[in-house]
């Protein structure tokens, strides 16, 4: 641990931050219909959009009518993802000759990607085909991106309107996301990552003749193109089964910084596109300020844990003054410590070091992460939508404190709001922790575990943890592709992904009905530290007392383990 690593920890988050803010002005503008230098290109293209659909996208949706519109894109995406895997064998491009994915693992991998979750209970270069990752794979990290862009943009004239009724149009959010978000800023880092080393081909793989005078088989993939949109589109399903562990996806410090920071920098640019959409600058930057404290104390933890030297090697006598298992050497534990913290605290998944790999209290925190609602910042849009429903939380709970009805951004926060906020923050340990302990203690689960006792448990927690959050990591260990694991993962991330949406437009639709009120004297100020304070005690009360005693049967209990093997030798 030293001042460097520091350094390139603080560097990794203040550029994601720091990017975001002019990208999210953009975002703002793209999302309320205000001109951007990209229409002249663009604008036509959307009218083929409308038309070849029957879209007009100045008619207006009430939240009923916005969701049942984001339900059904979904569950088309869904099945045709579905039949495109299941009949993989039978269609083109499939250079590799891979047959057809079997009915769970077809069902898994069509609702991980329909809902930005990116969980891959396969490896990608021994299982999906050139069409498979381009065709639905690649076209889902797109508009899942898009759809969790949607939601905040509803919630935004949500607190705008004026006794007002509709809460925008799904399909025009959604088209001019993908258009102009999402797809020129996807062009550009995938140019700069092949002109870095990044592949892009089309061809089945290469043959490598070793220095022993054998042959090794070395798979290729249009990487490119699909590294740069699950990174910014905050999936984070690779080409490859290492993911971004894997020198194609990630050869040099340079597509290390590029890809780390691209985690997190549209998440982020919600936050701010959301701020300037409901004329709210200041109150959204509290938010900002909150899921950046919580995010750097997050990443601190694991650089703290994973400089520390390993248990079992202090026992042995081994000099070892860091814990290297499982990281990349060419980049170091800063770099492990940065990523790890930014794809956990986002909803993206995406690892350039193996978690389970991480000391106990290491993979605990990046555990706890996830759990507290993938806010920090989470995903496009969505994660901003989801630290607002804390924030309505704060302000309900301070209304409390001081007998004052609570309001938020100019609106009144009522019996409807918070029956739907707690929805859509409860659903989430419902999931979590229900089908961990269903897991715990079925058999058929229990097949799947590399390990027993408490690193056991953290795999069963981390993969329901990981799949409800709709984050997509794995800790490991763990072997999913099986009929329990697939199916129970797959509706973890089915609910874990679409009742929060739901919850969140049914509030977007009641405070679109409500009147626009001035701020009083009376109203609890949401844009200081004392809010922000509330606000981070909120979300950690919610994650500590879900959670805690889940953590201490599994990564506190392996810590103590540690150190009790340590004072035994």
């Amino acid at each position: 641990m030293n001042w460097q690593g520091w350094a390139e920890i603080a560097l990794t988050l203040g550029l994601a931050v720091g990017i975001g803010w002019p990208l999210g002005v953009y975002m703002s503008r793209v999302w309320n219909g205000e001109r951007t230098w990209l229409d002249p290109v663009l604008a036509p293209v959307e009218r083929l959009f409308y038309a070849a659909g029957g879209i007009d996208p100045r008619k207006g949706q009430s939240w009923i009518g916005y969701a049942g519109a984001l339900l059904a894109f979904n569950a088309v995406g869904f099945f045709l993802v579905y039949g495109v895997l299941r009949l993989q064998g039978v269609l083109p491009l499939n250079p590799q000759g891979f047959a057809g994915l079997s009915p769970h693992l077809a069902f898994n991998t069509a609702v991980s990607f329909v809902t930005n979750t990116n969980w891959q209970s396969y490896g990608g270069e021994t299982t999906m085909s050139t069409l498979s990752q381009m065709l639905v794979l690649t076209v889902q990290n797109f508009v899942s991106a898009a759809t969790g862009a949607a939601i905040a943009a509803a919630l935004a004239r949500g607190f705008i309107a004026n006794k007002g009724g509709d809460v925008g149009n799904f399909w025009s959010d959604v088209i001019r996301t993908t258009l102009w978000v999402l797809l020129p800023l996807c062009v550009v880092v995938a140019l700069v990552l092949v002109a870095l080393g990044v592949p892009q081909t089309l061809a089945a793989g290469v043959t490598a003749h070793t220095l022993e005078g054998g042959e090794q088989k070395i798979s290729l993939f249009a990487t490119a193109s699909q590294l740069a949109v699950k990174q910014l589109g905050i999936n984070g399903g690779g080409i490859f089964n290492v993911n971004s562990a894997h020198p194609f996806e990630n050869p040099t410090p340079l597509t290390n910084l590029i890809t780390a920071v691209s985690i997190n920098v549209l998440g982020w640019a919600a936050f701010f596109a959301f701020g300037r959409s409901v004329l709210a600058k200041k109150d959204v930057r509290a938010l900002v300020i909150a899921a950046a404290v919580l995010l750097s104390a997050g990443a601190g933890a694991i650089y703290l844990t994973e400089t520390q030297a390993p248990p079992a090697q202090v026992a042995a006598h081994v000099d070892a003054s860091v814990n290297m298992e499982g990281k990349e050497v060419r980049f170091g534990v800063p770099s492990t410590a940065a990523w790890a913290a930014m794809t956990t605290g986002a909803s993206n998944g995406s690892v350039n070091g193996m978690h389970s790999s991480l000391m106990p209290l290491g993979g605990g925190v990046t555990m706890f992460l996830m759990q507290l609602g993938e806010i920090l910042p989470g995903g496009i849009g969505s994660g901003v939508a989801i630290m607002v429903v804390m924030a309505l939380l704060a302000v309900f709970v301070a209304g409390l404190m001081v007998g004052r009805t609570p309001e938020y951004l100019g609106k009144k926060i009522e019996a409807r709001e918070i029956q739907f906020s707690m929805l859509a923050v409860l659903v989430i340990p419902l999931f979590m922790l229900g089908f961990a302990a269903l897991a715990a203690i079925l058999p058929e689960a229990l097949k799947g575990l590399m390990h027993a006792g408490p690193h056991g448990l953290s795999e069963i927690l981390y993969a329901y943890v990981s799949t409800t959050a709709n984050n997509g990591s794995a800790f490991g260990g763990l072997t999913a592709n099986a009929p329990w694991w697939n199916t129970t993962l797959g509706l973890a991330m089915m609910f874990g992904r679409f009742a929060p949406i739901v919850a969140v437009l049914a509030i977007a639709g009641a405070l679109a009905a409500k009147p626009k009120l001035a701020p009083t004297a009376g109203a609890m100020p949401t844009h200081g530290g004392l809010f922000v304070g509330l606000l981070i005690g909120v979300i950690l009360i919610l994650g500590g007392l879900q959670f805690f005693p889940a953590l201490a049967l599994g990564p506190i209990v392996e810590h103590f383990q540690a150190l009790a093997f340590v004072a035994q030798r």
